[in-house]
């Protein structure tokens, strides 16, 4: 069976095997040293845990909570971050009592296929979504105490490690060095670029790739002349043919828009593991754009009569850009904010924002030959118990520097968060702020999307079809341009062309529904996030005039801007956010965000009152959040999200 949207994983299951990131609730940073190679690993009588990330995958909000609930258990952890390779977990397996995996992109066999015995006396634990066909029996055979393929309650997982560790001799203090982490590759103009994999060179002749462009259909134009949001289905397979089927079946289901939706290991540049992969006819949870090259995108997108995206979150865009560009395709999603800050442990912002600099001057230098072509902006961030601020503010951030670099067509995206009202609010407050902000007087197109909802999705397929309707209704109602839409299975297996199509049809019905004449904008609301985004605009750019790439790097250094769950280190992680009443967002601790007096009191008073139904501390705040990032797979939700049971914290 084909297939569709093997990447969907990425934001909206979250289970254990959601990496940790970020820090505790009561305003401590990390206490581990990220630069330091010694792993000093401790010991006060209680069990020592090793947890992070496996390869290329980037989650960062499952395993948050499980790290609150361990440590709430008294375990002793060392967090090692994201994207390790599993050298990294091997060096602790010594001097750790048990090693806690994770793995959410499917492609854990890949990762540990060298390994033909888990090394140490300690225990081991792999969980999340460790394959793409839920065959876990080789990676048991590895000498895992258990595997969890599927999601699994933090305090199952605290006492099934109590059971597990009885009778065992704690080991004793001691320090760990830990392998380097793969440096930054260094790359000096479009030959380096190109060079990265054999097949950029066919990108190079670019007034060759615009005359394929132009007769290419156009996201840009698509945009303005649509009469009601355009339905855009997540979806990626690995082989040519299943692609080429793939978009056939989804555009007669009625999608407005596809795109390839990009393989982990190609985001994180291991070109060579592809080959392998594909070698050896295993699947990936993707399409590898750059291995398959310019000749084979040309062929899919000559065939398909609708625009293509690539969709992707790459640590390094340039070589995706390139081929994706020369191959046909639109439009290509991402920024130097969006797809570093919610992704990568380590990857410095300088570093990002001069290699998203590239794509936007390469977006560009097509403009000038006529050849508009739309960048996306992931706005979604974490897409958990974002604030509508801090995805408006950095959309316009990645907005204000595409323009400044020749790009002609932006799209500013938001993730759903589940109260209507909010998000009707502040989507339309993102297009109008866009327009002002981005439009340059007609000479700049600005799109709206809106993500349906990226948290854990509801494991009832009742309920599941309920927010994909519902949603598209709360979307249209915020005048968005473009929806992407779900499936109904995204919270239990990978979503085939079937599930694709019932979503898409779903998702027709709630546009088709949305009764406008009956809505009534909370303008309020509107007034409390668009003063927002002004004050963290006005001191986002006062921070270095001019020079608007070191304005966004210094803001993320003090804290201006912060992104809730984020697991790089670059990132203060000092604000905490959490739902009210009502099931908005709102600001628990702004941490060092400059948010003007009278909102803050707003959002202060409206958590308070569910902290006093709820019965909870401050200092205990992070049960109210854990319950708000599980909530819909723990129970029956209806949607947009039922209230009365918010004033209850789980556990």
């Amino acid at each position: 069976m084909t297939r569709a949207g093997a990447s969907t994983r990425d934001d909206d299951h979250i289970g254990y095997g959601d990496s940790v990131g970020g820090r505790d609730l009561s305003g401590r940073l990390r206490d581990h040293r990220w630069e330091s190679q010694l792993l000093d690993v401790r010991r006060a009588g209680a069990a020592t845990l090793a947890v992070g990330g496996l390869g290329a995958d980037s989650h960062s909000v499952g395993l948050f909570v499980l790290k609150q609930a361990l440590a709430a258990a008294k375990f002793e952890i060392h967090d090692l971050g994201i994207q390790n390779d599993f050298e990294r977990f091997a060096a602790t397996a010594t001097h750790c009592d048990a090693v806690l995996v994770s793995n959410m992109d499917g492609h854990a066999g890949h990762y540990l296929r060298d390994v033909e015995r888990l090394p140490g006396s300690c225990l081991w634990y792999l969980g999340g979504h460790p394959t793409i066909d839920g065959d876990t029996e080789a990676l048991e055979a590895l000498g895992f105490t258990r595997v969890y393929a599927d999601f699994v309650e933090a305090d199952e997982v605290v006492a099934t490690l109590r059971q597990d560790l009885v009778g065992l001799a704690l080991k004793p203090r001691g320090l760990v060095s830990l392998p380097r982490r793969r440096p930054e590759p260094l790359l000096q103009g479009r030959d380096a670029v190109l060079g990265q994999w054999p097949t950029g060179e066919a990108a190079r002749d670019i007034e060759e790739n615009a005359a394929v462009l132009a007769d290419r259909p156009s996201l840009a134009e698509l945009h303005g002349a649509a009469p009601r949001p355009l339905l855009h289905p997540r979806s990626g397979v690995r082989s040519r043919g299943d692609q080429e089927r793939l978009f056939s079946e989804l555009h007669a289901a009625g999608a407005d828009v596809l795109s390839f939706q990009v393989d982990s290991l190609t985001r994180d540049g291991r070109y060579a593991e592809v080959e392998r992969v594909m070698t050896d006819r295993r699947d990936l949870n993707g399409f590898p754009v750059v291995n398959h090259g310019v000749e084979t995108l040309r062929r899919i997108s000559a065939e398909c009569p609708v625009p293509l995206q690539t969709r992707h979150s790459a640590r390094d865009p340039r070589l995706l850009a390139e081929l994706s560009y020369a191959g046909g395709v639109t439009a290509f999603e991402g920024g130097a904010i969006c797809y570093n800050v919610p992704y990568y442990a380590e990857l410095p912002l300088s570093v990002s924002i001069d290699r998203w600099r590239y794509v936007d001057r390469l977006t560009g230098r097509y403009a000038e030959l006529g050849v508009v072509l739309d960048r996306e902006f992931f706005g979604t961030l974490t897409a958990t118990l974002i604030p509508p601020c801090v995805a408006i503010t950095t959309n316009l951030l990645e907005g204000m520097l595409a323009v400044e670099a020749g790009v002609r067509s932006v799209s500013l995206a938001y993730a759903e968060q589940g109260c209507r009202a909010q998000d009707v609010a502040a989507v339309r407050v993102m297009g109008a702020l866009g327009q002002e902000l981005l439009g340059a007087g007609g000479q700049v197109r600005v799109a709206t999307v809106f993500h349906q909802y990226m948290g854990a999705f509801p494991r009832h397929p009742d309920d599941a079809e309920e927010l994909i309707r519902r949603s598209a209704q709360t979307a249209a109602l915020a005048d968005a341009d473009r929806i992407v839409v779900k499936t109904a299975c995204e919270a239990v297996r990978i979503p085939a062309v079937g599930d694709n199509a019932q979503a898409l049809a779903l998702a027709a019905w709630g546009v088709e529904h949305a009764d406008h004449s009956a809505y009534v904008l909370d303008s309020a609301e509107a007034a409390r996030i668009e003063a927002s985004v002004r004050a963290l605009l006005q001191a986002v750019l006062s921070l270095s005039p001019g020079d608007l790439g070191a304005c966004v790097e210094q803001a993320f250094t003090r804290g201006y801007l912060d992104v809730p769950f984020s697991p790089s280190r670059f990132n203060a992680g000092r604000m905490v956010s959490a739902r009210d009443l009502t099931g908005a967002v709102r600001i628990l601790d702004p941490g060092d965000m400059p948010l003007p007096t009278d909102v803050m009191a707003f959002e202060t008073e409206r958590l308070n009152e569910r902290l006093a139904v709820a019965g909870v501390r401050r200092s205990e705040a992070w049960r109210l959040v854990a319950d708000d990032v599980l909530r819909t797979n723990r129970q029956r939700t209806a949607w947009p999200l039922d209230v009365p049971s918010y004033g209850r914290a789980a556990g």
